[in-house]
């Protein structure tokens, strides 16, 4: 039996893009080898690190968009690693909404299917098309209300895509947040490399820190496929 584990989060680094709102991630030396040397004797090096919870790629907490909801502490590891399946939504125009019937068509293309308890990743193509331009924080597709409503009702537990939010940056509603609040589900944002798994089925992984009473934390998620 073999493994393959496919890296779907994005590197964490200073002057990465992040949401304008949000801290920007800092990162600095703490004690070099040379110091650690002077003081301890042996060679150590650690560096300190700035972090918005919301910064690189990562999950809202239900608090995030519901003061009555769950930290990210408190909420079910299951919502965080499972089964998933990941839909080819890259023909979409970053200008548009992904509707319910392209969720049902992109299930349809590949005979997938949703069962309750999935994750349901959207590969949209933006982060291959506009990772480190000015339209990345800026201009992509996100999902309109039906469409996420759709996703709750199929019982998914965690809705993630390539890109910073999963709700179009036009639109003020935020409607995917809005259907995450009301179905007390997360969401995981700025993923990666989801033409890999474009159109599969596999095992996915994408762990919190455990932040005591915290909004959202980065991961570090993956795609596992067994053969």
């Amino acid at each position: 039996m073999g493994i393959q584990v496919i890296d779907l989060s994005q590197e964490i680094y200073q002057g990465m893009p992040v949401f304008p709102p949000h801290q920007k991630t800092m990162i600095f030396p703490n004690m070099s080898h040379e110091e650690s040397i002077q003081k301890l004797g042996f060679a150590f090096a650690t560096n300190n690190l700035i972090i918005n919870e919301h910064g690189p790629t990562h999950s809202d907490a239900v608090y995030e968009y519901d003061p009555q909801g769950a930290t990210i502490d408190e909420m079910p590891l299951e919502y965080f690693y499972g089964p998933a399946v990941c839909l080819d939504l890259s023909h979409i125009s970053p200008d548009a909404y992904i509707t319910r019937r392209d969720l049902e068509l992109a299930l349809s293309k590949g005979y997938l299917h949703l069962d309750k308890g999935d994750i349901v990743l959207l590969y949209t193509g933006h982060y291959n098309r506009a990772y480190g331009t000015d339209e990345w924080l800026t201009r992509y597709t996100g999902l309109d209300y039906e469409a996420a409503e759709w996703l709750a009702r199929q019982g998914v537990v965690n809705i993630g895509i390539d890109a910073p939010s999963i709700d179009n940056p036009l639109d003020t509603s935020f409607a995917g947040h809005l259907i995450c609040r009301q179905y007390k589900l997360t969401n995981t944002e700025n993923l990666c490399n989801l033409d890999l798994i474009a159109q599969k089925r596999f095992l996915y992984f994408g762990l919190p820190l455990k932040i005591r009473k915290g909004t959202g934390s980065p991961i570090r998620a993956v795609a596992v496929f067994i053969e």
